[in-house]
């Protein structure tokens, strides 16, 4: 296996940090990728994954719960470590997410592919992948991955939005030795191995459309629909009453914007004071949102999987990033643990976001990751 992982459930920075080196003790590895609750103390977290893993490259980010070789966990780090025989990973950082012209993307861009080649491990083109992590409360992630998109061209790309553990307060991603807010971290992952980037859900229109009628598209709030308050219409239209934070419920009857023949949720953040909603995707004056249904939840992994293993065999890793809202959901319906043994038994590694990112979309109530396979690519076997 070319792809190693770790988890650590231990609460005190300088032991989780130190489980971890442990546990990749005597790997070569390009980089190591981690996901870590904000529970910690962020500050001794970043010092003592500076100290014990000095030898690697290691980037990273807080989350709403995490995904680890055990399944479902919160309050816990995980991580992978990319084998360096088989695996080029080149790291770029974004300090203000809302500075990002073209121009200073494609330099990236440009920067990750020659690094990335210059580790001759495999072709760039088909063989590779970027993976962005983003501060999860930033409200620059659409125009940010529109631009990062454009300049990536051909390369498939998914990302997650950070999260702190459902408080909505300060999400973090760690690079260069420290944790930052605002921020953005692109990787470019060049392989000789089969792979394929996804991205699924398990939602289903209604008959029911509401229209945004006036919306505050800087602050990600519609303040009505159909011309009346916007809560209020909300709460109509799925036959329940809401509190302010009420995410379970918000789970299990989310709304959905129809592009091409697809439907991508619009995840609702909270009801506000004045019956306004504020979503954690951008949302306009004049769109139409769907009334989304659920299908099972646990069928809709397991399918994905089926499909992803027709065309790679088994993986030897899915990265995979979780919409917090799906395990809300899952908690629920009383599945989150079935949930969690096949995440396992499926070989999941990630985080439960604040949101996903998928081709330079940015989207929600989704899982988004990349399936690695086990096989190299026909055209470089020896």
């Amino acid at each position: 296996m070319k792809l190693a992982t770790a988890v650590s459930h231990q609460s005190d920075p300088e032991l989780a940090a130190k489980e971890l080196r442990q546990q990749f003790a005597g790997k070569s590895l390009s980089q190591i990728l981690f996901f870590c609750s904000a529970k910690y103390d962020l500050n001794r977290l970043g010092e003592a994954i500076n100290a014990e893993l000095a030898d690697y490259a290691v980037c990273g980010c807080t989350t709403a719960g995490e995904i680890t070789p055990d399944g479902y966990s919160q309050g816990s780090i995980t991580a992978i470590g990319f084998d360096s025989e088989d695996f080029a990973v080149s790291v770029g950082f974004v300090e203000h997410m809302e500075e990002f012209p073209l121009k200073e993307a494609q330099a990236l861009v440009d920067q990750l592919r020659d690094e990335c080649a210059s580790a001759n491990i495999a072709p760039l083109k088909e063989h590779s992948f970027a993976i962005t992590l983003v501060d999860g409360l930033s409200i620059d992630e659409e125009i940010f991955l529109v631009t990062l998109n454009a300049a990536l061209g051909s390369i498939p790309n998914f990302g997650g939005s950070a999260g702190d553990d459902i408080n909505l307060a300060r999400t973090h991603v760690f690079f260069n030795g420290r944790f930052h807010t605002n921020a953005a971290i692109v990787l470019l992952v060049n392989t000789p191995y089969e792979f394929e980037v996804f991205s699924t859900h398990h939602l289903t229109p209604s008959d029911t459309k509401l229209i945004v009628t006036e919306a505050n598209q800087q602050e990600r709030s519609v303040v009505e629909l159909n011309a009346e308050p916007a809560a209020r219409v909300y709460q109509d239209a799925v036959g329940f009453s809401f509190s302010a934070n009420c995410f379970h419920q918000f789970a299990l009857h989310p709304l959905a914007v129809k592009l091409g023949d697809d439907y991508f949720v619009r995840s609702i953040q909270s009801i506000e004071p004045d019956d306004s909603l504020k979503f954690f995707c951008a949302v306009e004056k004049g769109i139409v949102l769907t009334v989304m249904k659920s299908d099972d939840l646990l069928d809709n992994i397991q399918n994905q999987y089926d499909r992803l293993t027709a065309r790679l065999g088994e993986p030897q890793l899915i990265i995979g990033f979780d919409c917090f809202l799906r395990r809300m959901e899952a908690q629920e319906l009383g599945v989150e643990n079935q949930v969690s043994e096949l995440f396992k038994s499926l070989h999941v590694i990630g985080l439960n976001t604040y949101g996903e990112q998928y081709q330079g979309m940015h989207i929600n109530q989704t899982l988004t990751g990349v399936a690695i396979g086990q096989r190299k690519h026909s055209d470089l076997q020896p």
